[in-house]
């Protein structure tokens, strides 16, 4: 079936609701009067776009191989892939939930972007769902609802109720999978990269497994792990939140750092993260491997006894100029009982209007190869891009922290569907948008301008018609995304 992209040139005829709905207003000297009569309209015009991204990367048929399916091929209308493109290219367009795809179903638009033959669902088995091309919340949550240890059996566990929920997930193909897209988004191999770590809350509203009180952020909450090299995803780990920033990052970052290595063994790399990495098993396992890093180091009596005669000086600078001073100072410095040796520590004397603001990083790297102020200003605070509004682009844009399945492993896995969601998006962003005006767009403004399209999907017996809203303002800029897409001139 084809697929052409071209304005109607005359509009359809629709037949029309007998009564208008509302009560009759006036505009000028007409009537206006509104109708639920446009036929196929859809507001997601922009799936053409993620439709053709995927045609290009195959991201979503690679992490749809992380999974299998142990449903009977001839008793499925919608096989694995579909369902997983359908969950992520949703989170993509800015649904959330899986009860949304109730409603989505219906949409013609989303079934062109999963390329249905029908994609009006005109050719469904059952009559009651003619009409609905797409799968709908109760076969997609058999993606999130399966058990890990499912083994194909037609029975569920000590009984004999059929088992439905058959499509089983590995998750170390999915963190080996992030792996892999990041390093094949480089043409050449880099001589130094950096690895961001960060923790986050996850804020939870109901009795979740792995549900803990986190005393700093004053809720009930995850407490996820996430690994970021610029704007390339690596890791993503749900974990409870009662335990510390840390924990288990040294094994989250061996397979990350032997399979970069397998591929790149002479690249350097630089560990980055705040004050909640800096724990002596991470930084003993960094200095084992050959690993730079850079961490945050909380303040103690003895760390600011040790710069005294620097935050008495920026004081005097402060009251003598009424204007922020800092000075930077470095020293050798080990705990009295945790640390294993002596390390280099970087400290920023600052006075600020609202007073002293001493801050400190510890580091591997010598003065040699980094001076203080450098460390610290371009090297350390650099972590506020990277990881943190990566983060949030990850929470607050593709609903990372929708974790709301009564089982842990199961909102892992919706990490992982946002996670990708994220590949996806990133991979368009570092692409197709080089050189535009949103190549550093964060993924929100990307959907709202790229994928926000209001448009009319009209099927006849030999080609699918879309016709985008004459009046979107960025068409220009949605065309030569398109055309960049169809063509494979990606940029890295």
């Amino acid at each position: 079936m084809g697929l052409v992209l071209t304005p109607l040139e005359t509009p359809k005829r629709f037949n029309t609701l007998d009564q208008p709905l509302g009560m009759p207003q006036k505009l000028g000297g007409r009537e206006l009067v509104w109708r639920f009569d446009g036929g196929d309209i859809t507001s997601d015009g922009g799936a053409l776009l993620l439709k053709k991204l995927e045609e290009r990367t195959a991201i979503v048929q690679r992490f749809a191989a992380c999974f299998t399916d142990y449903r009977s091929a001839d008793r499925i209308e919608h096989p694995l892939l579909d369902l997983i493109k359908q969950r992520v290219f949703g989170l993509a367009l800015g649904y959330e939930d899986l009860n949304d795809h109730d409603e989505l179903r219906r949409d013609p638009m989303l079934a062109v972007a999963l390329s249905k033959d029908d994609p009006k669902g005109e050719q469904r088995r059952r009559a009651q769902d003619r009409g609905k091309a797409l799968a709908g919340k109760s076969t997609l949550n058999r993606l999130e609802l399966t058990a890990p240890e499912y083994d194909g059996s037609p029975r569920q566990p000590d009984s004999s109720k059929p088992e439905t929920k058959k499509i089983v997930v590995d998750p170390e193909s999915i963190d080996a999978l992030l792996v892999d897209l990041f390093w094949e988004a480089h043409l050449q191999v880099p001589d130094n990269i950096i690895l961001d770590l960060d923790a986050t809350d996850d804020i939870l509203y109901g009795n979740q497994e792995g549900r803990f009180y986190h005393g700093y952020y004053h809720d009930y909450c995850y407490l996820p792990l996430y690994v970021f090299c610029g704007e390339h995803l690596l890791c993503s780990r749900l974990r409870t939140s009662n335990i510390d920033a840390s924990a288990d990052s040294v094994e989250e970052l061996e397979p990350i750092v032997a399979r970069i290595r397998q591929r790149w063994p002479a690249v350097k790399i630089l560990l980055r993260g705040d004050a909640g990495f800096c724990r002596e098993k991470l930084m003993a396992w960094c200095e084992r491997e050959g690993i730079d890093y850079i961490f945050g180091l909380a303040q103690n009596p003895r760390l600011k006894k040790q710069i005294e005669p620097h935050l008495a000086l920026v004081e005097k600078q402060y009251q003598q100029t009424q204007t922020p001073a800092r000075v930077f100072s470095e020293f050798f410095y080990s705990t009295k009982d945790t640390w294993s040796r002596e390390r280099r520590v970087i400290a920023k004397a600052e006075h600020l209007d609202k007073g002293a603001n001493p801050r400190f990083v510890v580091t591997s790297l010598s003065s040699e190869q980094m001076a203080a102020q450098e460390l610290y200003e371009k090297g350390y605070c650099a972590r506020g891009d990277c990881p943190e509004n990566r983060i949030k682009e990850q929470q607050l844009d593709l609903f990372a922290d929708r974790t709301s399945t009564g089982k842990m492993w199961s909102n892992q896995l919706r990490l992982y569907f946002s996670s990708i969601a994220y590949v996806l998006l990133q991979t368009l962003r570092r692409t197709a948008l080089a050189g535009t005006g949103l190549e550093r767009a964060q993924c929100g403004t990307i959907r709202l301008k790229l994928l926000k399209v209001g448009g009319q999907v009209r099927v006849t017996v030999r080609k699918v018609w879309i016709s985008l809203s004459g009046a979107y303002p960025y068409a220009a800029q949605f065309t030569a995304v398109l055309a960049a897409l169809e063509a494979g001139r990606f940029a890295t």
